[in-house]
């Protein structure tokens, strides 16, 4: 079995159903999969899809790595795999990967096991040693709760991680690059615009600051 768009479509829609704000924000990814991309393929261009892992510790901070080919801390995660049985195991798959931490370590907080605590669109940088254009990311981001584990960098890749609180994450990605279809003025997902106050900030490589508090069930001793 295998990631397909299909499952990448309704897992976006249960999303969007609870986050209806982020439409034009996740729109690149909306117009991909209406006009039929393979979006699960990292050579699926302008963007594909990758999954992530927000782990969260029982004090309440979360597991960044450090990334050497973008030389930033970052979630882990990474691109699908063509055995990866859904989007949740794509995610437990690179955490064990990129951490050591395997999946029996890992417990999803009730109702974010089939729905992504977080779906990130953003720019990477082309990269001419792998062929690679400039491109989006999806970042589909599944929480995870851990208690007391034991990392195991996977040092071709990474080359420190760190546990942090939320309040120390960046706040900033890079733009996601425009359609080329799309008109100059129109506001691009990713780009810093004035919003009100209840705008949610998003985190470099990172999960967004507000999703620690607002579910109890990702708040320090909240998951009982």
């Amino acid at each position: 079995m295998t990631i397909t768009s299909r499952d990448i479509t309704h897992t976006l829609s249960r999303y969007l159903a609870s986050h209806p704000a982020e439409h034009d924000e996740l729109e690149p990814l909306l117009s991909s999969l209406a006009e039929g991309a393979d979006v699960t393929a990292r050579s699926s261009v302008p963007g594909h899809v990758t999954c992530g892992a927000a782990v969260i510790n029982d004090t309440g901070k979360i597991l960044l790595i450090r990334h050497k080919a973008l030389d930033r801390w970052l979630l882990p995660g990474g691109h699908l795999d063509p055995a990866d049985p859904g989007l949740l195991a794509a995610a437990l798959r690179e955490l064990g990967e990129e951490t050591g931490i395997g999946w029996q370590q890992a417990v999803s907080p009730p109702g974010l096991d089939r729905t992504p605590l977080d779906i990130d669109l953003h720019r990477i940088p082309a990269n001419p040693a792998k062929a690679e254009p400039e491109h989006w990311h999806a970042d589909f981001r599944y929480a995870f709760l851990v208690t007391d584990p034991a990392v195991l960098l996977q040092l071709e890749e990474v080359s420190a991680y760190a546990w942090q609180p939320p309040s120390s994450l960046p706040a900033t990605r890079p733009p996601c690059p425009r359609r080329r279809d799309e008109p100059a003025g129109r506001r691009q997902p990713g780009q810093d615009h004035r919003r009100p106050r209840s705008r949610r900030r998003r985190g470099e490589g990172g999960s967004r600051r507000y999703v620690l508090t607002r579910s109890p069930t990702l708040r320090p001793g909240g998951t009982s």
